[in-house]
């Protein structure tokens, strides 16, 4: 093939010679112009400060061991997650006896739809459910376990915060409800 020759639109602003150069670790080097050659100082100075209390400490992977913090943490996507966050779209539907939505739901029916959601086929009944994964103590539940309540008659998904995300009852739309550890039967934590 022949060499092409680049053309420029206009669109972006040419980068002068005097262009600064900033160092993100574990990315690269790049050149933004001068304008903001204060503040790519101010950056690199930082990232070298870090680097250098890094010394001697069991560094993250990175460019030279180094990486920068996360910014913006992800959410786990697990299934409980994942069934977590569906229930939660089920937020003021309807409860009615039996139902398994995707309208309206009883206390088993909204946990076995959501985890449904996920790739998780559960039994249909609160008792059935109580059975499934592992058993988890209340001062280790996680967002979207199932927690067995009211003598095993009752189930919710822990939403954190001490909530129960759950189908209460005829008049009470799918809410989260309180849930305090003498109301637990069983916990339990389904794995993918």
């Amino acid at each position: 093939m022949g060499a092409m020759a680049a053309t420029t639109t206009g669109v972006f602003p040419a980068i002068t010679a005097q262009a600064a150069t900033i160092d993100i670790p574990g990315i690269g080097n790049f050149d933004v112009p001068d304008d903001f050659a204060p503040q790519v100082q101010q950056f690199n100075q930082a990232v070298k400060d870090l680097q250098s209390t890094q010394v001697g400490v069991n560094p993250s992977p990175g460019a030279n061991g180094f990486q920068l913090p996360e910014l913006f943490p992800q959410k786990q996507s697990g299934p409980a997650q994942i069934a977590l966050e569906a229930a939660q779209t089920k937020v003021g539907a309807q409860y009615s006896w039996g139902a398994t939505g995707p309208f309206s739901f009883d206390c088993s029916g909204l946990v076995q739809w959501a985890y449904k959601q996920a790739g998780v086929d559960l039994p249909r009944t609160s008792f059935e459910q109580s059975h499934v994964g592992a058993p988890v103590a209340f001062q280790d539940l996680q967002p979207g376990d199932i927690v067995v309540t009211n003598g095993g008659g009752h189930v919710g998904m822990y939403a954190g915060d001490g909530k129960l995300l759950n189908a209460v009852q005829t008049g009470t739309p799918v809410s989260y409800t309180n849930l305090r550890p003498d109301m637990v039967v069983t916990a339990r934590r389904i794995a993918a």
